[in-house]
């Protein structure tokens, strides 16, 4: 069987709330899946469902076929490594990594072959008799990771492992976690609501807002087509512009009429849609200049951070947002006028 997790339209209901509703969804062996949203919107609570630490109100969870709906957590085996990672304090690095081996009888040799081989996996071979207070933060996340490892898990999870950690140490823990992912190959679901951080890593990223699934998809999928204007804004920066749909291939922006490809098939001539272009893809031209599909503008703000510039364009009370590398607009200032060129293949036409 290609899938080794299934769900089944999932929801969980407290009181007369509902936080996951009919989710449905499955898992690739070997795969990294991001569970993506703000705080709030359910992929907690669906991750504990699928730990087995949380019942469904309705709906089924399958593992390799066999419906694990009600199924125990210790009869899983699946591994979790939480926030709060809950190291054993009183122990050894090697013993809290040895732990869930002595609870299923491996012998002491087995179990000091298998501490070994993690180590040298999370890159830490030498600290195995120190003590967990004498680990910095990245070696301790290793260290729960190495220790969630030790069962050989059919599935594992993480919820939101990395967010304690300092941003340059955060990015490098994400390399790490991948490429310790792919060369185990072993399934993977981590939850965050850091946007980069599913783009980093994963393979398929599933949205998430007010308990619903809004996206699934690769995550090029995901920032370069998203599938409305939620995750169009949630998923990196992005210019959201109000327009009327004039035929199959043009919109009206204001007073302006631009082309945008083909239309979704159920669109209709003067329906409201939103278009999406994100602020790397606009091309700023200085007024004068011969540009099609373009809107007229004001610079309202300029921003310099290095390795690119940020523009604020004010068109018709509307902002757009542009980023491009600091060679390509040096010297456009506040109050310049300037045309934003839409490019057409850029621009994602999301229904109202």
């Amino acid at each position: 069987m290609k899938f080794g997790l299934e769900i089944q339209g999932v929801s969980k209901v407290y009181g007369n709330q509902t936080v996951v509703k009919d989710v449905s969804l499955t898992v690739p062996r070997g795969q990294f899946v991001c569970f993506l949203g703000p705080s709030g919107c359910g992929k907690t609570t669906l991750m504990r469902m699928i730990a087995g630490l949380e019942t469904p109100s309705a709906g089924r969870i399958l593992m390799n076929e066999k419906d694990i709906t009600k199924t125990p957590v210790h009869s899983r085996n699946f591994a979790m490594v939480f926030q709060a990672l809950a190291l054993f304090p009183f122990l050894s690095v090697e013993d809290n990594i040895a732990y869930s081996l002595k609870l299923r009888n491996i012998g002491p040799a087995d179990r000091r072959a298998r501490v070994r081989e993690l180590l040298e996996l999370i890159k830490l071979p030498d600290i195995g008799p120190r003590s967990i207070d004498q680990l910095s933060g990245g070696q301790r996340q290793r260290v729960a990771i190495a220790r969630a490892l030790a069962q050989e898990p059919m599935l594992f999870l993480l919820d939101e492992p990395l967010s304690a950690l300092d941003a340059k140490l955060r990015d490098h823990m994400q390399v790490e976690l991948r490429q310790l992912q792919q060369k185990l190959q072993v399934t993977t679901i981590l939850v965050t609501h850091d946007q980069r951080e599913a783009m980093t890593i994963a393979d398929t990223i599933v949205v998430m807002a007010d308990g619903v699934v809004q996206q699934i998809g690769p995550p090029t999928e995901i920032y370069r087509k998203p599938a409305n204007r939620f995750v169009a804004a949630f998923i990196g920066q992005s210019n959201l512009l109000d327009a009327v749909v004039v035929d199959r291939r043009h919109v009206r922006l204001g007073n302006s009429v631009t082309e945008t490809g083909a239309m979704p098939a159920h669109l209709r001539d003067g329906d409201a849609v939103t278009i999406s272009v994100r602020p790397e893809n606009v091309r700023i031209v200085r007024n004068g200049e011969d540009t099609a599909n373009a809107l007229y503008g004001r610079v309202g703000f300029v921003r310099d951070v290095g390795d690119h510039i940020e523009l604020r364009i004010d068109y018709q009370g509307r902002e757009l947002i542009c980023i491009a590398a600091p060679a390509e607009w040096a010297g456009i200032a506040v109050d310049e006028q300037v045309a934003v060129h839409l490019p057409i293949d850029a621009c994602t036409i999301l229904a109202n």
